[in-house]
């Protein structure tokens, strides 16, 4: 099927709620600007090099998403335009946004990466960790990040019970902090996942290769 295709069908399957962050990683600018041409406007790239290469190179008003695992030293790179970044796993790393953010007189997005999977390979934060650091934000720290939501990658298996009791367990926490300061976001699924994760209370799904197929390009 054409990226085309591929993009309608995705969106499709979403309810109105959810929002579709098209995952770009590895994907040329061509091709992202073909589905940005097809009315998407939001977008998640994995690596900063990449991201900063594709930036100037595109549209200014899509709302670039840092969806990887995201090293302080290179928050530099991107804090001046970056959208949201959903991949904050650290109280180190949410400082070095904040004094980034301050740096160019804006306030950057940020979920928190939560690991709800069972392996060792995925980041994120322990539950009660992001609790605490969620509560810090609450109690006026971090004055130049929004904490928006939460985000967490299932185990990568066939068992649809486990990636659903995963995606159930980040639910019970979003809420739990929703009832003391309002969240937006829950992202949650990716594209052999997210109508899992819908189901699951998902409000945001990032979808790669169901988008733009499987094949690596270069830049």
């Amino acid at each position: 099927m054409s990226i085309q295709n591929n993009y309608n069908n995705i969106k499709n399957q979403l309810p109105s709620n959810v929002e579709l962050v098209a995952v770009s990683k590895t994907h040329p600018v061509s091709a992202i600007q073909e589905v940005y041409d097809l009315g998407q406007k939001v977008f998640g790239e994995n690596k900063v090099q990449e991201l900063v290469e594709k930036h100037p190179l595109l549209p200014k008003d899509i709302q670039w998403h840092l969806i990887g695992h995201l090293q302080t030293n290179k928050v530099k790179y991107i804090a001046e335009f970056i959208d949201t970044i959903q991949s904050v796993d650290s109280e180190k790393l949410l400082n070095e946004i904040n004094k980034e953010a301050g740096k160019h007189s804006r306030k950057i997005k940020v979920l928190l990466q939560v690991k709800i999977a069972e392996e060792d390979t995925k980041f994120g934060l322990e539950m009660n960790d992001a609790e605490n650091l969620f509560q810090k934000f609450v109690d006026g720290e971090f004055l130049n990040v929004e904490i928006t939501g939460l985000m967490g990658m299932s185990t990568f298996t066939e068992d649809k019970n486990q990636v659903k009791k995963e995606f159930e367990k980040l639910n019970v926490l979003f809420n739990n902090l929703n009832t003391i300061r309002p969240l937006q976001t829950l992202s949650m699924g990716m594209s052999d996942d997210f109508p899992i994760a819908i189901e699951c209370g998902a409000n945001s799904v990032r979808v790669g290769s169901a988008i733009f197929g499987r094949r690596d390009y270069s830049i």
